[in-house]
């Protein structure tokens, strides 16, 4: 179903109809020349190719983002207190509001950092929200957490670049909300809890599927873009190299690899883009690194099941946002549900992300319904099952025509002195009519977010 029209639709509609459509042409070329791309490892072969986008934007009303972003700072500032609890006093778990077991067994939760408190308590610093507007009802709904390396906002940043060159008519004519501030929220929340010296970007190198990103973002914020091998840590401090071979203090790592990677010292010792010794000088306090290491526990997508609890529990208030209608197998009652009503659910492997491990139980046989029951029942904490949402399609402009396709919509929030949403974020769209996957990985594509206000 196609998202509603708005009085703020109609007058995009009614600049859009007016333009030259070879100007999507030019609009094409220029994000092409500017190699703005998501690269993919496939069958052993790295790929790289642009990243789809359409020129039709997704537009949200200055109120109704004015919701969503109350319910996003309230839900970040729940996960960081969750964070921070869980790796010091784990309160939560001694009063058995997210049973113990289940903690210990996310994939992400890394009992070595037990006891240890970073730079001034704040561990989600940069978080990507995952979100779909049911059609149902017309309600944002939270659809999962990233608080890893979460990727995607250079994209609308460079498409927006784009927009104001080429079609400067919607920007004269409407109220569209400038979003050039988002580099500074994040250079902000670097030298918020940097320890003492620059701030550095660190990347896996231009075969990583974001690199693009990496060097775009690096610039915007002001951070030194480097390798792990322009790195040094000696007495638990962490250097870089620069080109005259002067050693320079680093204060915050703005981290764009996942936590067994960035240092083969402590964690993968066949890891080569990571830095050894840097978690000696994370732990000694003498450098931050964002986002903060262990994060990967609230990425759970169990434990996305209790962050309305959390909110209830460490800050005494209802969810602002709701989660998707979601049952964990690991507790009897739900299993019970989910063996019942498999066909109607979608099924999820906790532990992966991008799309992947994700089952829509409508478009399986009888035969790999009974399969997938099997392999739940062995397993329970492994999957969690949701029930279908619909939501909304939007308008898309794809091979010449319009078409209605899926789209969901990652918000970006930050954490610094402060929690900070960016009034924009990356709306993705699937190219397939009817697919409900959207995500880059599984080859969708992205439109800007445009808050606007008549």
């Amino acid at each position: 179903m196609l998202e509603k029209s708005t009085e703020l639709h109609k007058k995009f509609w009614e600049i859009f109809d007016k333009q030259d459509r070879e100007k999507i042409n030019e609009f094409k070329m220029y994000m092409d020349r500017f190699a703005i791309n998501f690269n993919l490892y496939k069958d052993g072969n790295f790929i790289e190719q642009s990243l789809p986008f359409d020129v039709v934007p997704r537009i949200i009303s200055k109120k109704e983002f004015s919701k969503v972003e109350k319910g996003l700072q309230q839900r970040v500032t729940a996960l960081n207190l969750f964070l921070e609890d869980l790796y010091t006093d784990a309160k939560i778990v001694k009063e058995d509001i997210i049973p113990l077991e289940f903690v210990e067994r996310a994939s992400g939760y890394l009992k070595e950092f037990v006891g240890f408190s970073p730079s001034k308590k704040i561990r989600t610093h940069i978080n990507g929200i995952d979100l779909v507007k049911d059609s149902a009802n017309d309600e944002w709904i939270i659809l999962e957490d990233n608080l890893r390396v979460p990727s995607g906002s250079s994209y609308p940043l460079s498409i927006r670049d784009t927009y104001r060159k080429i079609y400067p008519d919607f920007f004269e004519n409407l109220k569209i909300e400038p979003i050039k501030a988002y580099p500074n929220y994040i250079a902000d929340a670097m030298n918020h809890v940097n320890t003492g010296g620059i701030n550095v970007l660190l990347t896996p190198g231009r075969f990583n599927s974001a690199f693009y990103e990496h060097s775009y973002l690096a610039e915007k914020i002001g951070a030194q873009l480097v390798r792990a091998s322009e790195l040094v840590v000696i007495n638990k401090k962490v250097y870089f190299k620069n080109y005259n071979g002067k050693k320079i203090q680093v204060g915050a790592i703005y981290k764009r690899m996942d936590d067994e990677f960035i240092d083969p010292k402590f964690f993968n010792p066949e890891s080569l883009i990571g830095l050894p010794g840097v978690i000696e000088a994370y732990l000694a306090g003498n450098v931050a690194l964002l986002n903060a290491v262990g994060n990967g526990v609230a990425d759970d997508k169990g434990i996305y099941y209790f962050v309305p609890k959390m909110i209830e529990y460490y800050l005494g208030e209802e969810p602002i946002l709701k989660n998707a209608p979601t049952y964990l197998p690991y507790f009897k009652e739900d299993m019970d549900y989910v063996m019942n009503n498999i066909e109607k659910l979608v099924i999820k492997d906790v532990a992966e992300a991008g799309g992947y491990g994700v089952l829509f139980g409508h478009s399986m046989t009888k035969a790999e319904l009974e399969k997938l029951k099997t392999v739940i029942k062995e397993s329970p904490r492994r999957f969690i099952a949701q029930e279908l949402i619909e939501f909304y399609d939007e308008k898309c402009y794809l091979n010449n025509e319009l078409v209605n396709r899926k789209a969901d919509f990652r918000a970006y929030v930050v954490m610094g002195e402060d929690v900070k949403v960016w009034n924009c974020g990356l709306t993705r769209y699937a190219i397939e009519e009817g697919n409900y996957l959207v995500n880059s990985s599984q080859g969708g594509g992205f439109k800007d977010t445009w808050v606007m206000e008549l």
